[in-house]
């Protein structure tokens, strides 16, 4: 069965379902697969970049540019 078959079954079982339950896992399994799809697009950066990307980070912390984690954390925990 190819592909776009398989969309349209998968549709078609979709528009039957019921469960908001089971809409609402069906929409949190997209949405991790579209993020998990975005980050493979992502391109691999040259040895160049690489070294510059931690000069600069380097430089931020000798600067006292760094936020801990603890507190990074704590403002996450904020957004949900």
């Amino acid at each position: 069965m190819d592909i776009q078959t398989r969309k349209i079954e998968f549709i078609q079982k979709f528009l039957k379902v019921e469960s908001e339950d089971v809409i609402n896992r069906l929409e949190k399994i997209l949405r991790i697969e579209n993020k998990t799809s975005e980050k493979e697009e992502f391109e691999s950066m040259t040895i160049k970049e690489f070294n510059e990307r931690i000069d600069k980070s380097m430089e931020d912390s000798k600067n006292g540019r760094l936020t801990k984690a603890s507190d990074l954390k704590a403002k996450m925990e904020k957004w949900g």
